[in-house]
């Protein structure tokens, strides 16, 4: 499954706003200006997480410092193209495997998903850096700035059952995490990719769900067709969670998000195959 990442910090920038009523104070002023409505901000409580330690144990690897950028405008779904029938027990093992196979023979970093979802709908932590900041993954190449990657622990391709406690933990993550930037999961927003591998050329402004699949920032199957079918359900089950009214928002993504890496000195092709997908 080719990923994608490119170190660095984006500028990425606007946070909501409360606006509170003024009152007009000079004194030929009739009667005080009416006071301005508190702009609604749209949150989700924070789900339970697994942190990194609970999988990881002694086989962590040393690696360097994380990234961050200002803040999370758009989810990226993914699957990790493992078996699925496995036990819920097992969860951490898988996620230790998943965690030394992209850094051991592929040279990465660290795990390129922020987090991990099993079928019992479980969230785990994945990249390091902590779960309630804007960590920079290497889940989608081009746009791993200013975004989140969730990968779900199995293979969802054609035909295969996607299990209702994962699509819910999904939905939940999403809603929490977007809702930080006052985001709308049925929204759209732009990123501008920081590499030409991806869908879109370098420093282009791509328009894409606030909630995505991988495969809607590059060129792949991933998260498959079977859970991808299912994220129009998981952008309303998240905009539910948030408290949003039934039709969707569309207030929240109309700066573009930057995923210029910044101050990135190699090559983009050298620097994905350091830091990751």
């Amino acid at each position: 499954m080719g990923l994608g990442c490119l170190p660095g910090l984006s500028a990425a920038v606007a946070l909501v706003l409360c606006a509170y009523g003024v009152e007009n104070a000079a004194d030929s002023a009739p009667e005080p200006a009416a006071a301005r409505p508190t702009a609604q901000l749209y949150t989700a409580p924070r789900p339970h997480i697994v942190l990194r330690s609970h999988w990881l144990g002694d086989a962590a690897r040393t690696q360097p410092r994380p990234r961050y950028d200002d803040r999370v405008s758009a989810v990226f779904v993914h699957h990790t193209d493992t078996p699925n029938g496995y036990d819920c027990a097992d969860s951490p093992r898988i996620i230790r495997d998943v965690y030394t196979g992209q850094t051991g023979s592929r040279d990465w970093d660290d795990i390129g998903y922020n987090f991990v979802v099993d079928r019992c709908g479980t969230l785990y932590e994945g990249r390091a850096g902590g779960v309630e900041r804007a960590v920079t993954g290497a889940h989608t190449q081009g746009f791993n700035h200013g975004t989140t990657g969730i990968a779900a622990l199995g293979t969802f391709t054609e035909g295969m059952p996607v299990p209702r406690p994962m699509i819910h933990a999904i939905a939940a993550l999403s809603a929490w995490k977007l809702g930080l930037s006052g985001t709308d999961p049925r929204a759209s927003v732009r990123l501008v990719s920081s590499n030409g591998l991806s869908r879109y050329a370098a420093g282009t402004t791509a328009k894409l769900p606030a909630l995505a699949g991988h495969n809607d920032g590059y060129m792949t199957s991933c998260p498959g067709a079977a859970l991808h079918a299912r994220l129009p359900e998981i952008r309303q089950l998240a905009a539910r969670l948030q408290h949003r009214p039934k039709d969707p928002q569309q207030g929240h993504s109309r700066s573009a998000v930057s995923s210029d890496p910044g101050a990135l000195r190699s090559p983009p092709q050298a620097a994905d195959r350091r830091w990751g997908p």
